[in-house]
């Protein structure tokens, strides 16, 4: 498909700046057959007894680095992690970085320039790994918020609690999974008072998430692999809720694409840990998935793609040009949909 069928003007001034306060004072827009208006807090009376939630437990890391290469400031953004070998991360400016440069973030903080390809990537060997790194990165490191979120370059103090979920417990994402964002104490035990139960998968988001399309057709676009994890005891109460007539109902795109993954041909869902460049657009069957809660996406993304796969182009763009009239907030710290799949 082309990409600029998934093109839509959006005035700047709805591109949330701050999550809402409280996080359950965020709106939900129902896209079903029709669309209703709701905030986040109906979410257990729109989803039924029996349904099971699928939501993402990894943990943001504060992978945005700023380090020296001699005279030059360099800025990393940390995206994906080679295992035993380092990570590979975007670099600004990427030119001027060759193999064997050495980049000091603190006087006992410094990485490597292991390998380097195009689109500004480099792979950074930092000598440490796990706790050791996590450490280093809590110390010197900002949290990775999206380009349309406007920080100072120091970062934003709230944002180390804001762009973490209720749900965050294994580190390793440098994108939050947005959607969970809304989630409270409160929110789920409503949910488990009416019947719906939640499990926990794990997709490590990379910050491809949010890099642009620049191909003309999508059949042109190469999805960066990310780490996921669902383990045997996921997939046995997915596997139990969807025998049982419950729906399956994952909270955000990355929930979705782990999901989808790991499920075969009738909808079974196996144990998974590897990666996935699992990329959806309008004509994929989806296996698994009935229902989704996510947030509201950028204009000709791969997150855009995924939802008019998920609901139909032309649902996604009457309910976008009716959250655009209606004022609902966008993006990552926005408000959110509840979507109901469409074979449409």
């Amino acid at each position: 498909m082309r990409v600029d069928e998934f093109d839509f003007e959006l005035p700047r001034d709805l591109i949330a700046q701050h999550p809402a306060r409280p996080r359950d004072a965020a709106r939900l827009l129902h896209v079903d057959a029709g669309l209703g208006d709701h905030r986040i807090t109906d979410l257990p009376d729109l989803l039924r007894p029996g349904d099971m939630l699928v939501v993402n437990d990894t943990k943001v890391i504060p992978s945005r680095l700023t380090g020296q290469r001699g005279e030059a400031t360099v800025e990393v953004t940390l995206h994906k992690e080679e295992f035993d070998l380092g990570w590979w991360a975007f670099a600004r400016p990427a030119k001027r970085l060759h193999v064997g440069d050495t980049i000091t973030f603190a006087a006992d903080f410094k990485a490597l320039v292991a390998d380097k390809r195009d689109g500004g990537e480099v792979r950074l060997d930092f000598g440490l790994a796990g706790a050791p790194l996590l450490a280093k990165l809590a110390a010197h490191g900002i949290m990775p918020l999206p380009p349309y979120i406007k920080r100072l370059r120091s970062g934003h103090a709230g944002d180390n609690a804001d762009y973490q979920t209720l749900f965050a417990d294994r580190p390793g994402a440098v994108a939050a999974p947005t959607a969970s964002l809304h989630f409270t104490p409160a929110i789920m035990d409503a949910l488990e008072l009416r019947g719906i139960n939640h499990t926990l998968v794990t997709l490590h988001v990379g910050a491809g998430t949010f890099l642009p399309v620049k191909v003309d057709d999508t059949d042109q676009h190469v999805m960066h692999a990310e780490w996921g994890e669902i383990s045997s005891e996921a997939a046995a109460a997915i596997n139990a809720a969807r025998s049982a007539g419950g729906r399956i109902v994952a909270a955000g795109s990355t929930s979705l694409r782990l999901l989808e993954t790991a499920a075969d041909d009738s909808g079974h869902l196996a144990p998974f840990t590897g990666e996935t460049d699992i990329f959806m657009t309008p004509g994929y069957r989806f296996k698994i998935a009935d229902a989704m809660v996510t947030n509201f996406h950028l204009p000709r993304s791969t997150l855009f793609m995924l939802v008019a796969a998920f609901a139909g182009l032309e649902r996604m763009r009457a309910a976008y040009a009716h959250a655009i009239d209606a004022r609902y907030r966008f993006f990552s710290y926005g408000d959110a949909c509840l979507l109901e799949w469409s074979a449409s």
